[in-house]
């Protein structure tokens, strides 16, 4: 079966959907789109009114692409009020050759978490630290080992029901199934995760429009996270007092002509504009990238603290991704204030290089290495709606041996 999953990413800004198929290590994108939000604030869904038409605007755009419903979806869900624990269980291997097999591990995990969950909280991760079989030495992966009992470390992630409950009455709404839920760090690390990462400690930090969040992965396992109420809507804000102008007109000319270091902005290149008093007002680049300059400067200071805050351990890496990052040269403020102790997250999976997607991308990539661990194959397809999805490409009429042919080439039944 092809492994085919949806991820959705709900931000403040807008709703980023990404459907791919996974090949292996390769994650080839079906649909990618992005849909402005309303009814958001702060990543929670505060207008459920107003939320649920941008929705189904969302879904309806990914299933146009794709020609097939999406009825089923991996979503992030807030990272606000995250606690973490520590946990173990185990189980009997019971079948008759005593080989360890994905429901095995599934029932280990599920003995890890037993009456252990506060009634206020919801599960948004299980990650197995470790694994021992027969009481030995500690092993990442038992799949297909010979033993009696298996053992398990977990680090379990929890949030308030809160958090949760408004996301699935809405997708419950709109009659699509949510199959597992995600925090948008393990998106963010999943997206671009290196072995090396597996047995280091690095933080991320991701900084979106109203929030900025910063993460610590130990050996690949998400162990703390911190959301700070600020982000490039704060930049939006010094522009438009600054100026007075709209806030729309604020973000306008961050995108089109602020830059997010000074060095190389020109006074010389400039742009009009009308403020709130009626008058016309010249704005030349330079000026304006001292202001964004500034608060990046403070954000990513803020953050720096946090990291230190969050963890006393050695950092290894600190990678920065979210929409905020990929302005014009970012990487010279990260400079300034991390040295070279900090990188951009760069993606590269066609149809989606851009820092935003790095969340959802992510979900989708750490949904399918839960699916190994387990043993289990799954698409959010049936066969006949992938045979229907072949045949909608197959009469685009490309031939397998040109460039495009080789590019869509998966989806073909040859």
């Amino acid at each position: 079966m092809r492994r085919i999953i949806a991820g959705i990413d709900i931000g403040t800004s807008s709703i980023k959907v990404i459907v791919a198929e996974v090949i292996g290590i390769r994650t080839n994108i079906l649909a990618a789109t992005e849909t402005e939000s309303k009814g958001i604030k702060n990543g929670l869904i505060v207008n459920k009114e107003a939320f649920l038409p941008v929705l189904k605007e969302s879904i309806k755009k990914t299933e146009d692409i794709l020609g097939l419903k999406l009825r089923k979806v991996i979503v992030t869900v807030p990272s606000f009020h995250t606690e973490f624990m520590i946990s173990e269980g185990s189980t009997t291997i019971t079948n008759e050759d005593k080989v360890i097999k994905g429901i095995d591990i599934v029932r280990a995990m599920q003995a890890s978490i037993y009456n252990k969950i506060p009634t206020n909280y919801e599960i948004a991760g299980i990650v197995p630290a470790s694994f021992k079989i027969n009481d030995g030495e500690s092993i990442k992966n038992p799949i297909n080992m010979i033993a009696n009992t298996l053992h398990v470390k977990t680090v379990i992630s929890m949030i308030p029901k809160e958090n949760v409950a408004s996301v699935l009455e809405c997708f419950s709404k709109v009659e699509v199934e949510v199959i597992d839920i995600s925090l948008s760090p393990v998106g963010d690390y999943f997206a671009i995760r290196k072995e090396r990462m597996e047995n280091q400690v690095g933080a991320f930090i991701n900084i979106g429009e109203a929030t900025t969040t910063v993460s610590i992965f130990n050996k690949g396992v998400l162990t703390n996270v911190s959301v700070i109420e600020i982000g490039g809507q704060n930049i939006d804000n010094d522009i438009s007092f600054i100026y007075k102008v709209t806030k729309s007109d604020a973000r306008i000319l961050k995108e089109k002509l602020g830059l997010a270091h000074k060095r190389m902005a020109q006074a010389s290149s400039s742009a009009s504009v009308t403020n709130k008093l009626g008058e016309t007002i010249s704005i030349n680049q330079y000026e304006l990238s001292e202001i964004i300059m500034s608060r990046l400067e403070e954000i990513l200071n803020i953050t720096k603290k946090q990291i230190n805050h969050l963890t006393k351990k050695e950092i290894h890496y600190i990678i920065v991704s979210g929409g905020v990052s990929e302005m014009t040269d970012f990487g010279l403020t990260l400079e300034s204030v991390f040295g070279r102790n900090a990188v951009l997250t760069h993606i590269h999976e066609i149809g989606v290089r851009n820092n935003k997607y790095s969340v959802c991308l992510g979900i989708i990539k750490n949904y399918d290495n839960k699916l190994k661990l387990r043993d289990k194959n799954f698409s959010i397809f049936t066969p006949e709606e992938l045979e229907e999805l072949s045949g909608k490409h197959k009469k685009i009429n490309i031939s397998d041996n040109s460039i495009l042919g080789k590019l869509f080439g998966y989806f073909f039944d040859n």
